[in-house]
């Protein structure tokens, strides 16, 4: 960002005094259209395939996350129906044990990997400069950097597996079965890998975030006016910032060094600690569920609001429940590790947090409820979702709390049951919230609407399909099947409710299938969609559907925390931003109110190019230590170019005594 000495002088606000806002009336049409006119030339990405690998539009690249995780969602849930096809019926030949080991590795890297923590950090690399009346994100090119970087693990995994290179040791990969002793070859290899380059895009996505909401926020948009879907996505990030960096050090440094240079971190054999691997990995796993569906409770607050048509009870609350789960969510992870030699101290302190973390959740869904029930809901298919979230995730935070106790956890540890519970809270917590969200935001993205009819068609049936396929899991469960085997005996008597599992996955699989033809259709023929389509109250929907590559033309002026319902259409703006290059208002921390105007960065092709170099680096130590000593020569180069092109841009303008940034001559 730009030295924060660079600040406007007083006599250079650009904000009017107040009481003397300029309204958008008081401009005339021609002046808007041509400030409209300069701002897309500026800020459009270049025609052609250089323009597409250069591009850093936040919008841009969060489309091609929201695209490439959605193939993610699409390949794990081919993944999960081959699994449910083999365990349809007792001793079925479907898949073989290795070919169904790979499967269930795949799917569970795919799915917490690949899919749900792009997905939702996506959404708020879309959304939450809009919502916060910004042009553009913090860092546009770190940004692209990101994306690439994701993208690399995502063909690197999807190659190894076609290869049959795929990992086998579980989503969790625990040693001393993801050691060198056990699981010979590269096929360990390749998950830390894959976990390194989607943990470095989550960390750029969540600065990115971070950065954006505290600093670019629109003039008047304090911290108690923040956007509750801005809340969730700002407590998620900071989960991120201090949970991602454990999974990445110990899945490269340490798991991935036992492999390749005989380190003993965890190879029990040679005086490694097996344990060591899972409480550090559980640190981070656990906050990696609240990371997944703590964005899907952000989506609900603004479809409640806009279809009961009620502001929400209890935003103060609902702020405070959010921080509280994500300081709690840290405290928590030994719940997974019951079955371990704990002490029993420890296993009463873990079992009260795993109980205590089902509060703050509880506040937000009876803020909710008291909100639907002062209003007058729409049953539209973005509510039918939210209606379906109500139902199964409050189910799989009952299991939850069954599963805090000890006695039980030891009872169903590594079974069917404990398969029923997560599913049931990251399907009904996180993908549920999600489709509504599509159906919801979809206008803004694409500027059309979703079939309504589709949609609902796609909820009813994804709502019956995932209780029909994962309730019956519960039984299984404690009837003793466990998790992680590809088949069974008849003599057990799994076979029926697994045959009723599969049924219900066969239902899950038509529905996503509805929402893919009807996404399909509506991206070329649906109904077009007004700025507003649904009269919703966020600033996202004060601009043009789709939104335009500069965002706003005027930077609006935030007066409440319903900006379009409080002052109506049109808001106050501010002007002074130029629409000659690409410039963006920066905002103190806590008021939001102007600090400095900041020139954004251009295109720039070094993003893909950092990005394949670390991507040289961390696949070819795989196979020789040569990769390392000659990628982080690349990196050296990479990154001097990159900041050989940024210091350029600096170089092209300068600031006088006053503090005004002008151009240089």
């Amino acid at each position: 960002m730009t030295d924060p000495a660079r600040r406007l002088p007083p006599n250079e606000s650009i904000v009017a005094a107040p009481g003397t806002l300029p309204r958008p009336e008081t401009l005339s049409d021609e002046v808007v259209l041509q400030q409209a006119r300069e701002l897309d030339l500026t800020w459009r990405d270049a025609p052609g395939l250089w323009g597409w690998l250069t591009a850093v539009d936040h919008k841009t690249i969060a489309k091609r996350y929201l695209v490439t995780a959605f193939l993610m969602f699409i390949a794990g849930g081919i993944e999960a129906a081959m699994m449910r096809m083999q365990l349809s019926r007792p001793e079925n030949t479907i898949l073989g044990p290795d070919r169904y080991n790979q499967i269930f590795s795949v799917h569970g890297t795919t799915m917490m990997f690949l899919f749900a923590v792009p997905m939702m950090t996506a959404m708020g690399l879309y959304f939450v400069p809009l919502m916060v009346g910004a042009r553009s994100i913090a860092f546009p090119r770190l940004n692209a950097f990101g994306y690439y970087t994701y993208l690399v693990g995502v063909l690197f995994l999807y190659v190894a597996l076609f290869v049959n290179m795929g990992p086998d040791a579980g989503w969790t990969s625990y040693p001393p079965l993801s050691g060198p002793q056990y699981s010979p070859g590269h096929r360990i290899d390749v998950w830390a890998q894959v976990v390194t380059f989607t943990e470095i895009a989550a960390l750029v996505a969540a600065v990115n975030i971070i950065v954006t909401t505290f600093k670019m926020r629109a003039p008047g948009m304090s911290l108690n006016r923040i956007p509750l879907f801005v809340w969730g996505q700002l407590v998620v990030s900071f989960m991120i910032v201090f949970a991602m960096p454990a999974v990445a050090t110990a899945s490269t440094l340490q798991l991935a060094a036992d492999r390749a240079v005989s380190t003993h971190w965890f190879n029990s054999s040679e005086g490694g600690d097996a344990l060591l691997w899972q409480h550090i990995f559980w640190f981070f796993g656990h906050p990696e569920v609240y990371i997944i569906f703590l964005p899907g409770l952000g989506f609900i607050t603004p479809i409640i609001e806009t279809f009961t048509r009620r502001r929400v009870f209890g935003y103060t609350a609902i702020v405070l429940a959010n921080i509280t789960t994500g300081f709690f969510a840290f405290g928590l992870w030994v719940h997974h590790m019951f079955a371990t030699p704990i002490p029993e101290l420890g296993q009463s302190l873990f079992t009260a947090a795993s109980m205590l973390i089902a509060i703050p959740t509880g506040v937000q869904i009876f803020c909710w409820l008291v909100t639907m029930w002062s209003g007058r809901p729409r049953l539209t298919s973005a509510m039918l979702f939210i209606l379906g979230f109500f139902f199964t995730f409050v189910n799989g935070g009952l299991t939850g709390v069954m599963l805090a106790s000890v006695s039980l956890d030891k009872q169903v540890h590594d079974t069917f049951f404990v398969v029923a519970h997560f599913h049931y809270v990251l399907l009904g917590g996180a993908v549920m919230p999600l489709f509504a969200a599509f159906y919801f935001w979809f206008p803004k993205v694409t500027g059309r609407l979703l079939s309504e009819t589709l949609g609902k068609w796609n909820a009813w049936l994804f709502i019956i399909g995932v209780n029909v396929a994962f309730f019956p899991m519960h039984i299984l469960g404690l009837n003793g099947m466990p998790r992680r085997v590809y088949t069974y005996l008849a003599q057990t008597g799994w076979g029926p409710l697994n045959a009723l599992s599969t049924a219900g996955a066969v239902v899950v699989v038509v529905s996503v299938a509805i929402f893919i033809v009807n996404a399909a259709m509506s991206w070329r023929t649906g109904v077009l969609a007004s700025a507003n389509p649904w009269d919703s109250s966020g600033l996202e929907w004060a601009t043009p559907s789709p939104a335009p590559n500069y965002n706003f033309v005027n930077t609006p002026v935030v007066l409440g925390r319903h900006p379009l319902w409080d002052t109506g259409s049109p808001l106050p703006v501010m002007t002074g931003l130029r629409t000659d290059r690409r410039e963006v208002l920066v905002t103190t921390t806590f008021d939001a109110q102007p600090d400095h105007k900041h020139k954004h960065p251009n295109a720039s092709i070094w993003p893909l190019v950092l990005s394949l170099v670390m991507a040289e680096i961390w696949i070819g130590s795989i196979f020789t230590p040569w990769a390392v000593l000659g990628g982080l020569g690349l990196t050296l180069l990479g990154m001097l170019g990159w900041g050989w092109e940024s210091s350029r841009e600096m170089d092209a303008e300068r600031v006088d005594a006053d503090g005004r940034i002008v151009e240089a001559a």
